[in-house]
């Protein structure tokens, strides 16, 4: 397995945009906490949250076949998988947590740190509630597919139990306890 570190100087190799780095680090620090949450490997969980988008800024037509053949190449397959699968109209099957966990994580902590960022208090005080209703707001943070953040929580919530308020909460507070890193 890549190193975090080794990870995370691919990732800045790939991807110039400083927003798409940001993007990629939070669904990192939510993979960890819910591995170490779930009793599952966090280093393998939180590389699959770093490294899900690391070829979208430089080859987006390609996204994500490159960093899925790299990882092959090195004989990473559960990584690979996951990512290859981290987007349900690409019809890759969810065979394991690790699949499933970066469904549920990717559009949801983009569309949270889009919820905080147009509050003066960020994430301080977000309730899921207010990530629910920002949800119905099809005009609000407009790329973010919803079908996917409902199919992800489904997914999880299927395999691991809670609720969505449960796996929302986590997520704020995750990226709250995160806030000064992650420019919130």
């Amino acid at each position: 397995m890549p190193t975090r570190d080794e990870a995370w100087q691919l990732l800045c190799a790939w991807t110039p945009s400083e927003k798409l780095r940001t993007h990629a680090r939070s669904v990192e620090l939510v993979m960890r906490d819910f591995a170490a949450r779930h009793g599952q490997d966090a280093e393998l969980f939180g590389l699959a949250g770093l490294l899900h988008d690391a070829d979208y800024d430089t080859w987006p037509e390609e996204h994500p076949r490159r960093i899925v053949a790299w990882l092959r190449e090195r004989n990473e397959e559960a990584l690979a998988h996951a990512i290859s699968a981290h987007y349900t109209h690409w019809g890759v099957s969810y065979d394991s947590l690790l699949d499933k966990a970066l469904l549920a994580s990717d559009e949801i902590t983009g569309f949270v740190m889009a919820v905080a960022l147009v509050r003066p208090t960020r994430t301080e005080g977000l309730e899921p509630k207010s990530v629910k209703k920002k949800l119905k707001d099809k005009a609000f943070a407009a790329g973010v597919d919803r079908a996917e953040v409902a199919e992800g929580l489904r997914m999880l919530i299927a395999e691991v139990g809670g609720t969505e308020d449960e796996h929302l909460a986590r997520v704020i507070a995750v990226l709250h306890e995160h806030r000064g890193e992650l420019g919130l």
